[in-house]
């Protein structure tokens, strides 16, 4: 979903693939890929870098995604500030590792 919602608001601001390609500092093919679906977890960094040359916040990109989910905004602008301070998707796999893990051990206490 989240490929034709960049796709559907780049065609509205006039923008072609290469543009935005160039303009979000990431590959043409990637993001066709993207675009079509055929990459349909692109990382929060690039999702991010999408959103802002196309002038749109980024939830507005996950679209319907977050609705159907039901997720908070809260958790999406927690997405956002972990991108900020260079958070990638490999530590936020340790980072959750760790959250198991407390979560876990915690249970076992009470």
């Amino acid at each position: 979903m989240i490929g034709k919602n960049i796709q559907e608001i780049r065609i509205k601001k006039g923008l072609t693939l290469s543009e935005l390609a160039e303009k979000a500092n990431i590959s043409k093919s990637y993001l066709s890929n993207i675009e079509r679906e055929l990459n349909d977890n692109p990382s929060i960094q690039v999702v991010e870098k999408i959103s802002k040359v196309l002038g749109v916040e980024f939830r507005t990109l996950l679209g319907t995604n977050i609705e159907n989910n039901k997720l908070e905004n809260d958790y999406i602008d927690l997405i956002k500030e972990l991108v900020e301070i260079g958070i990638g998707r490999e530590e936020l796999r340790e980072y959750k590792k760790v959250f198991e893990f407390v979560k876990w051990k915690n249970s076992k206490n009470h």
